[in-house]
C-alpha cells in the first residue's frame, strides 16, 4: 500500500538524520523531495502546494522543541499536516432515523462498486447490523449475478425478485422487504457507467428521491489517482455524496485519491477495501494509514487482524508445545496458514514499526509470498512422520521430499535448517523464562513462603 510513497518519504527523513539542527536550508532541500513524491503519487497540486506550505511554517517555527531531532521534527509535522488532510477517523455508517437504514454505493463501472456492496454488508453483519442487499444494475451483464454469488459466500440475504428489471422498482421492494422480515440495513448497488452521462445521473436522481438514503456512498478505485476525484467531484455535485469507499487499497494504489480527496470534494472516507476477499473491507483510520506511510508501523491494526485470525485454543496449544520444545513441522505450517489469513505478506510486514526495510526479503511482498508457498509446498511433501521428527529425514527423503513439492533439495535443506535455527532459539527462550521463574521462587522462598507459592504467582 502506497509502498513507493513511502520509500521516498524514508529517503527524505534519512537525509536529515546527519543535520545536527533544522535549518532553513535543510527544510528546503526536503520539501523539495516531499513536494516530488506527492505529486509522483497523483496528488492534486493544490492539495500539495498548501500541504507543502503548511509543513515549511510549522518547520520553521522557533518553537520546535531543541530536544527533537530535525528527522523527528520533520516527520511529526508532516505526520500532522497529513491527517489535517484526512480528517477525523470513520465511525462508519452514520445513525439513520428511517428503519431500515438506506445505503446507496454509486460509482462508475469497473470501481470495485458491487464487490464494495457486498464487503459493506458483510461488515454490517460484524457490526451486529442486519444487512439486505439489492442490486439495481440491470444494464450489466451478471451485475445481479455477480452480487448474488458474492452475498451467498459470506451467508448475507440479497433481494432478487425474477421479472422485476426496473431499477426503482427493485430498490422499493427491497425496502418493504426489510421491513416485513426485520433487517435493519438496505444496501442497493446502483448501476455504473465506463465515463460520466446524464442517464446514469437521472436514474440516480429518481432512486434517491425515491428510496430517501441516510448515506450516499461513492466507491473510488484508489489506483486511478486524480480520475476517481474528478468523477467524485461530479457525482456530489448531482446526486450528493456522504461519503467515500476507497477500494483495491491493497493494490499499486497512486494515493492521489486518498490524499485529494477531502480537500477536493469536501467529504469523508469512510471505509477503505484491503483485500479480495468479502471480509476485506474496514473503517479508513488516517492514523494507521499516515503511520505505515511514514515507515512508523501500524501495530493496532496487525494486532487486530492477528485477534480474527488466530484461534485462541489452537494459539494456547502452539504456546504450550513451544514451552516443552514440542514445536513440529506441523504446527510451522499451520502458523504459516494464520500469517496469510491476516492478508499480503507485504501489508502484515509494513504494520511492523522499522521492520520495513530491514533486509532484501521485506523489500517485495510477492517474493515474501512466493518463499512462503514454496515453503507450504515442501511441508506438505512430507509424511506425518517426517513432519513430526524432522531427524529422520535422510538424503534419500529429502530427494522424494523435493520432487514431490515441485523444488530442489536445496530448497528442503533450507527449511529445515531455517527451522532447526527456530527451534534452537526457541529453546533459549523457554529456558530463560524458566530460569527466570525458579529465580523467582528462590526469592520469594526466601522471603519465608513457600516456593510453590511463588511458582503459581
Amino acid at each position: 500500500m502506497f509502498n513507493s510513497l513511502t520509500d521516498r518519504f524514508q529517503n527524505v527523513f534519512n537525509s536529515l538524520r546527519g543535520e545536527v539542527r533544522l535549518t532553513p536550508e535543510a527544510v528546503e532541500v526536503a520539501l523539495k523531495e516531499i513536494r516530488v513524491a506527492l505529486l509522483e503519487a497523483d496528488v492534486n497540486f493544490k492539495v500539495v502546494k498548501a500541504f507543502v506550505n503548511r509543513v515549511r511554517d510549522r518547520a520553521i517555527d522557533r518553537s520546535i522543541l531543541d530536544s527533537l531531532s530535525p528527522t523527528q521534527q520533520v516527520v511529526g509535522i508532516v505526520r500532522d499536516e497529513m491527517l489535517a488532510l484526512f480528517g477525523p477517523s470513520s465511525t462508519g455508517l452514520s445513525k439513520a432515523d428511517n428503519h431500515p437504514q438506506v445505503v446507496l454505493m454509486i460509482g462508475l463501472q469497473g470501481s470495485g462498486k458491487t464487490t464494495t456492496s457486498a464487503k459493506l454488508g458483510d461488515w454490517c453483519k460484524r457490526d451486529g447490523r442486519h444487512p439486505l442487499l439489492v442490486s439495481t444494475d440491470v444494464r450489466r451483464a451478471a451485475a445481479i449475478t455477480q452480487l448474488n454469488l458474492l452475498c451467498e459466500s459470506a451467508d448475507l440475504r440479497v433481494h432478487d425478485p425474477d421479472g422485476h428489471l426496473d431499477p426503482v422498482q427493485r430498490a422499493t421492494a427491497a425496502i418493504d422487504e426489510a421491513r416485513r422480515l426485520g433487517f435493519d440495513t438496505v444496501i442497493i448497488d446502483t448501476a455504473g457507467r465506463i465515463h460520466l452521462d446524464d442517464e446514469l445521473m437521472r436514474e440516480l436522481e429518481v432512486i434517491k428521491d425515491t428510496v430517501k438514503p441516510s448515506e450516499l456512498l461513492y466507491v473510488a478505485d484508489a489506483m486511478t489517482g486524480q480520475d476517481a476525484i474528478k468523477s467524485a467531484g461530479e457525482f456530489h455535485r448531482r446526486v450528493g455524496i456522504t461519503g467515500l469507499v476507497l477500494s483495491k487499497m491493497d493494490g499499486d494504489a497512486k494515493a492521489g485519491a486518498a490524499f485529494s480527496v477531502v480537500s477536493v470534494v469536501g467529504v469523508p472516507i469512510k471505509f477503505s477495501g484491503i483485500g479480495e476477499r468479502v471480509e476485506d473491507l474496514e473503517l479508513f483510520q488516517p492514523e494507521r494509514l499516515v503511520s505505515r506511510i511514514l515507515g512508523m508501523g501500524d501495530i493496532l491494526t496487525l494486532v487486530e487482524r492477528a485477534e480474527n485470525a488466530i484461534e485462541k485454543e489452537g494459539a494456547k496449544r502452539v504456546a504450550e508445545k513451544i514451552r516443552h520444545q514440542e514445536f513440529t513441522l506441523e504446527d510451522l505450517r499451520n502458523q504459516m496458514d494464520t500469517v496469510r489469513s491476516m492478508g499480503p505478506i507485504d501489508q502484515v510486514i509494513g504494520m511492523i514499526p522499522g521492520f520495513r526495510g530491514v533486509s532484501n526479503t521485506t523489500s517485495t511482498g510477492d517474493a515474501n509470498q512466493r518463499q512462503l508457498t514454496r515453503m507450504a509446498a515442501v511441508i506438505d511433501s512430507m509424511t506425518i512422520t517426517e513432519r513430526r521428527n524432522p531427524a529422520v529425514i535422510n538424503g534419500s527423503r529429502r530427494k522424494r521430499i523435493a520432487c514431490g513439492s515441485g523444488t530442489e533439495v536445496q530448497d528442503v535443506n533450507r527449511l529445515l535448517k531455517q527451522f532447526n535455527q527456530m527451534r534452537k532459539m526457541l529453546k533459549m527462550v523457554t529456558g530463560v523464562n524458566v530460569k527466570r521463574r525458579r529465580a523467582r521462587g528462590r526469592r520469594v522462598g526466601r522471603m519465608g513462603l513457600p516456593v510453590s507459592i511463588g511458582r503459581q504467582t
